[in-house]
């Protein structure tokens, strides 16, 4: 099983989001990529985000974000190994 090109721009999208704030949202303009814009509509349809075009994370989607910022910084991180 590996990641589609429509899972990777939903967790760019997701990526995008500040948790440590729930007051702050985004907006994908109608000028982004069109896979942003895909990736935005789908994560509404799923219950990730409160608008079509970004707005605010629902509860779902902060616990989503959280696990992909922990992903994130794991797959990031510099090994001294």
């Amino acid at each position: 099983m590996s990641y589609t090109q429509d899972n990777l721009a939903e967790l760019n999208v997701l990526l995008r989001f500040n948790l440590a704030t729930s007051l702050e949202g985004i907006k994908i303009h109608h000028t982004a990529d069109p896979a942003v814009i895909a990736a935005a509509k789908r994560l509404h349809e799923r219950g990730f985000i409160t608008l079509v075009d970004g707005g605010y994370l629902t509860p779902f989607g902060s616990q989503a974000v959280e696990h992909v910022k922990t992903l994130h910084a794991m797959l990031n991180a510099h090994s001294k190994v």
